[in-house]
Parts: C-alpha cells; structure tokens; sequence
C-alpha cells in the first residue's frame, strides 16, 4: 500500500481549516491533491483530535502485535498435531 506524503496531523490541519469555511476545492489545489482525496480524508479522519488519532494509532500496534502472536501460537499448534 502507497504511504501518503502528508501526515495525519496535516490531513486532521487541512479538515480543521475545511470546517472553519475554507472551499474542497481550495484546498485540494492547495495540497495538490484529487477532491476525492479531500472526501475520504474526511470519511476516515473527521471529527478526530490529534490525541485520538494517537490513540488509534497505538491500538492499530496492539492489534498488529496480537495478530502476529496468533499466527505464531497457531502455527505452532498445526506443527505439533502434525506430530
């Protein structure tokens, strides 16, 4: 997957300024990017803080984490029924 060349903190910037009045349109020439960029920024990061965003971010580590452990305590389990 493609990583986006703004941060989150920069996309949450350009959704704050959206919602004090400034135009999708101004602001996706602003930001070089596609209105539809600007409308799933929106969808995924609207109405978020800074602090919550850092919370989401630490659960989407913890789950990474718990999933790896999953994978490696079933593999193991498969490996030793195979035994």
């Amino acid at each position: 997957m493609k990583n986006s060349k703004f941060s989150e903190s920069q996309i949450i910037k350009a959704l704050k300024e959206n919602e004090q009045g400034r135009s999708v349109g101004d602001l996706s020439r602003e930001l070089g990017i596609d209105k539809s960029t600007f409308y799933y920024w929106r969808k995924k990061y609207g109405g978020m803080e800074q602090q919550q965003l850092k919370r989401l971010k630490e659960l989407e580590e913890e789950n990474n984490k718990l999933k790896q452990m999953y994978a490696d305590v079933s593999l193991d389990n498969k490996m030793l029924k195979d035994v």
